[in-house]
């Protein structure tokens, strides 16, 4: 009998891979293996958990055996893959070694935590998984305070989430304005608006220095010297790819695992996908890229050779007060065409040749940006 497919991880792209490669061929043997249990979720619904008062069990989609069942697969739960041994196509893991026909990494990517003095500067919590969210999710049912250190994507929904569940929000962030790296400063300066009449507390261009308990609550000082008296602390800065295993093995890693449009690492056995892949220079930890790249990998694995789309795509800002989608690029636009009505904003940026680069659609302007992604993408 011939190797297995190896896919190690079980995050949103591994599944998605599975279920493309599924819907090509049902009987292709696959082993998957994960260091958790490989129960299926959402993980954007993290974000949005305090609001619904959801427990981390209820966002379980699917069990991992169910999966495992239902897809005709060896699931591998609980163990960890300590090294790839690619000239023999082997895997040595906690459970034993397994030989690879072909391997995928989907090994996704970790939350970063910054090094905060004080004697609770190591109690940072991050919710960049499942068990993330379990592990202190009774701390966080229990708060009624909470300072969001990152006001990205992630942490910008979480602090609005937060605020729609009743809880006192410090958002902060050493930029000067929310969601810097996706909004234009106008739009940036009017979703911050709709944050403080929430009730969050923003703390621009400041950063939290250190973090100390004074009884049942944290302090925190800032490098400006506010403080902030909060409960709890969650840090939502950013993601780094999980890129040791690969690095180990060989694998030529940048900022991710480097690979090309169809996916393929510098060794042609091995592929990467997700939040842990660097495909042509470029890190997409966004769902709909991630969908097109698993679809286009199950082809390849298939036999037939297949190119990522690397077209614009859309990207949703799960803001429920201020809902947006956004494409292109939104940074180095000439100009703006900016239409506001009560119900929201629809936001063009063009170049200098008067042509359509990205865009911005907010509230219920949100399906006109349909139609400027096909513009986008011609």
């Amino acid at each position: 009998m011939s190797a297995p497919l190896v896919i190690v991880g079980s995050g949103f792209a591994a599944y998605q891979l599975v279920k493309a490669l599924r819907r090509l061929d049902s009987d292709r043997p696959i082993t998957l293996i994960t260091q958790g249990s490989g129960d299926e979720y959402s993980k954007p619904e993290i974000s949005h958990v305090f609001s619904k008062g959801q427990p981390a069990k209820q966002l379980i989609q699917r069990r991992g055996e169910v999966f495992a069942e239902e897809m005709n697969l060896t699931l591998m739960a609980h163990t960890r893959v300590k090294a790839i041994d690619t000239a023999n196509q082997r895997l040595e893991t906690s459970g034993g070694s397994v030989d690879y026909q072909q391997l995928v990494l989907a090994t996704g990517a970790s939350a970063m935590v910054p090094v905060i003095d004080g004697d609770a500067g190591g109690n940072l919590i991050t919710l960049n998984s499942l068990d993330a969210y379990h592990k202190v999710e009774q701390r966080l049912s229990r708060a009624q305070s909470v300072m969001v250190i990152g006001a990205g994507l992630i942490g910008t929904e979480m602090a609005m989430d937060l605020a729609s569940a009743g809880r006192q929000v410090v958002l902060c962030d050493r930029a000067e304005r929310v969601l810097p790296q996706l909004l234009p400063p106008f739009i940036s300066a009017q979703l911050a608006g709709v944050l403080q009449q929430q009730g969050v507390t923003l703390a621009m261009n400041d950063s939290l220095r250190r973090l100390n308990r004074d009884g049942d609550a944290l302090v925190a000082t800032m490098t400006s010297g506010q403080q902030h008296r909060v409960d709890e602390a969650i840090c939502a800065i950013g993601l780094m790819p999980n890129t040791a295993l690969a690095a180990a093995a060989g694998l030529m890693v940048n900022k991710g695992i480097v690979v090309d449009n169809q996916l393929r690492s510098s060794d042609p056995k091995v592929f990467a996908l997700g939040d842990c892949a660097e495909v042509e220079g470029k890190h997409e930890p966004f769902l709909q890229p991630i969908l097109l790249a698993a679809n286009a990998l199950a082809q390849t694995l298939c036999g037939t050779a297949t190119a990522r789309h690397g077209a614009p795509m859309m990207v949703k800002v799960k803001t429920p007060l201020m809902p947006m989608q956004l494409a292109g690029d939104t940074h180095s636009a000439s100009r703006w065409q900016v239409e506001i009505t009560d119900g929201g904003l629809t936001a063009q940026a063009l170049n200098d040749a008067n042509q359509l680069q990205g865009f911005v659609v907010s509230g219920d302007h949100q399906p006109q940006g349909f139609a400027l992604l096909r513009q986008l993408n011609c």
